[in-house]
């Protein structure tokens, strides 16, 4: 059974649709900015924040500029509400969604707590009823209309990649005919915090493998595509999902292993399922955060797999920031209009390989033919998956 995609719908820190945020990657436009303006705490490190409130989010999906969806949420609903309407009419498709993300409703949760913790008897409690990651899962699948399977997912940056994986799943078992995936999630204080204690987060614009590189910027962002079965197009769809694994280290609760055995082993395992050799492959959306750590890894699973020809790699987070739970879906939107349009995204930042691989990732935006593009997403915990998008 071939898999298309169908629809492609995302929001980040370049904009609201595929639109601005091709239009900002052509011009090699960074979304990041030295500091958020919606965080109710300042912050120190540079963000790739989307550049709107919740109510003139809320408004632009159609909702009430008093309603209180999460932040997640409401970027899910309007980068699903993009796919879709890209993907075409399917009242008679069993449409199914699978979401992830980590952040869920913590930022609604940190409004309540600021008011909670200054006086027990304040803070509104409807202010927490979105804290649970499903809660923006439920309130997409609502506004949207999808009322078939529906499932959260989340498994830190690699939910979205793996919300994708379970999608095609669903259609092969034949529970949907199409399904939406991908996943959101927002910038909060508390993962802020968190990366800031992990000594991750750069004080500067990050610099995904470059030997100077400091640490990745937090972004945050939705992105979303249709997985649909061929039989039931009804128009000429971007792509093929060609295959995806989902792969562990088993190494540490958060670094990747020296050796980069999960990111290797999810690479190597989805290219031997879907009987494509690595010379096949045009470009590489690799995963590249920034940090001393996974760039170094990473590099070293691309050199196991590919020997001395690695293909042309990049990564994205140079425009839209690391977007944790969202990475994976943002990334396959980006893989996918890269095979559309036959296009290799550039790697911001980079002016120097790092001395351990002498990798160099594309630095200027090049138009090339693509017939297969491999999107990699990796989590804490040494969570790793890959996916594979072809042309036919």
């Amino acid at each position: 059974m071939k898999i298309a995609v169908s629809g492609i719908g995302i929001v980040s820190c370049l904009g609201i649709g595929m639109e601005a945020n091709r239009a900002a990657i052509s011009r090699q436009e960074s979304g990041i900015v030295p500091k958020s303006r919606f965080l109710s705490a300042p912050s120190a490190f540079p963000v790739g924040e989307v550049p709107f409130c919740n109510a003139d989010l809320a408004l632009r999906a159609g909702l009430g500029e008093r309603c209180l969806y999460s932040r997640t949420a409401l970027l899910g609903i309007l980068a699903v509400q993009e796919a879709l309407a890209d993907s075409g009419e399917g009242k008679d498709l069993r449409t199914g969604l699978v979401s992830g993300t980590s952040v869920g409703g913590m930022d609604r949760t940190e409004v309540f707590y600021a008011d909670y913790l200054s006086d027990p008897a304040h803070g509104r409690l409807r202010d927490v009823a979105m804290h649970d990651c499903a809660a923006s899962t439920l309130a997409i699948a609502r506004h949207c209309g999808i009322e078939g399977y529906t499932t959260t997912i989340s498994t830190a940056c690699s939910s979205a990649a793996n919300a994708i994986l379970a999608a095609a799943r669903l259609i092969r078992c034949g529970i949907a005919d199409r399904v939406v995936a991908g996943g959101t999630d927002v910038l909060s204080l508390f993962t802020l915090g968190g990366f800031g204690s992990l000594m991750i987060l750069d004080k500067k614009p990050c610099r995904p493998f470059d030997a100077d590189r400091a640490g990745l910027n937090l972004g945050e962002g939705a992105g979303y595509i249709v997985l649909q079965r061929e039989d039931t197009l009804q128009k000429e769809p971007y792509a093929y999902f060609a295959g995806g694994e989902n792969a562990n280290d088993a190494y540490h609760q958060t670094a990747s292993s020296a050796t980069g055995e999960g990111c290797y082993k999810a690479m190597h395992d989805t290219l031997r399922k879907a009987g494509v050799a690595a010379s096949q492959i045009d470009y590489v959306n690799a995963h590249g955060t920034g940090t001393l750590n996974n760039d170094l890894s990473e590099s070293r699973a691309l050199c196991r797999l590919f020997g001395d020809k690695v293909p042309p790699f990049s990564s994205t987070k140079g425009f839209t920031g690391h977007t944790l739970a969202a990475a994976g879906g943002i990334e396959a939107v980006f893989s996918v209009e890269a095979l559309r349009r036959g296009v290799i995204y550039p790697n911001l930042n980079f002016f120097r390989p790092m001395e351990e691989t002498g990798l160099v990732p594309v630095t200027e935006s090049r138009e090339a033919p693509l017939r297969y593009v491999l999107s990699n997403s990796l989590g804490f915990g040494g969570n790793c998956t890959a996916l594979l998008f072809s042309k036919n």
